[in-house]
């Protein structure tokens, strides 16, 4: 093995490495490579580097070819395929009165396998639809149920920030999101307010966690009796951001100093 190389198949997808050859590939380039399930097609998304040791033990697919302008219009025709097939396996569902919710199709490289996501509340016998949709196309198919934050990620959209979902746009996965987040950065607790548009959590609580978690750290935790040069209080509130907090004084009052203040 000489150079490995991330090829990515989705915008925002996961990154696999793959054994580049003798083939000189840059970032964004189009290339066909070997799958598990046969040829694939897709983009340069690290460029090629030389294979560590750690590297040599593993068994990596290879590129096949640089894209072609036939393989272009392959994946032209098979845009259009699973249009079709969309198409038709939303009338089988009605028909059937299948309680699923399909949103993509997904055809491989060669046509050979079609594959259906949707999202359902519960298990579904679709047994039936398969049986409708490998008589109509006559190839392998393959139906997968996945989550509401996987359907997110693999339509697409706008969030509330006004930019293209972060899911969609850059990450690989999804990493664990609790309401405790929210509380640590002081947000509201509205679900409305802190939800992305798939029903779930914002994925964006992750991002400024760490920093919220060690800017705390250096702040007197919640109800701890502080004083200043000029007041004696009690912390009722946080400020992480300016580096203040709001203290309830004698009489009910509320002061807000900075961290600076503090000398007990």
């Amino acid at each position: 093995m000489g150079k490995i190389v991330g090829i990515r198949f989705k915008p925002g997808g996961k990154i696999y490495d793959f054994d580049c050859g003798a083939f000189v590939l840059e970032a964004g380039d189009p290339v066909i490579v070997e799958t598990e399930k046969g040829l694939g097609f897709g983009t340069v998304a690290v460029p090629p580097r030389p294979a560590e040791k750690q590297d040599r033990d593993k068994q990596l697919k290879k590129v096949f070819r640089k894209a072609t302008e036939k393989d272009f219009r392959q994946r032209e025709k098979n845009r259009k395929l699973e249009k079709r097939a969309y198409g038709y396996c939303l009338e089988c569902i009605k028909q059937l009165g299948l309680k699923m919710n399909l949103f993509a199709v997904e055809s491989t490289f060669d046509a050979s396998r079609l594959t259906f996501f949707f999202t359902a509340d519960g298990r579904v016998d679709f047994r039936k639809l398969v049986k409708m949709l490998v008589k109509k196309f006559q190839v392998r198919v393959e139906m997968r149920q996945v989550g509401i934050r996987n359907q997110a990620k693999m339509c697409g959209g706008i969030g509330r920030c006004g930019r293209v979902f972060c899911c969609t746009s850059f990450m690989e996965k999804f990493e664990p999101v609790s309401i405790r987040m929210a509380k640590d950065q002081g947000l509201s607790l509205n679900p409305t307010k802190i939800s992305g548009q798939c029903g779930r959590l914002m994925c964006c609580l992750t991002f400024e966690n760490q920093i919220y978690q060690e800017l705390k750290a250096t702040f007197p935790k919640l109800g701890k009796t502080v004083r200043t040069a000029e007041v004696t209080g009690k912390v009722i509130r946080l400020n992480v951001m300016h580096n203040r907090i709001a203290l309830r004084v004698s009489g009910g009052q509320e002061v807000e100093v900075t961290i600076d203040e503090i000398i007990g």
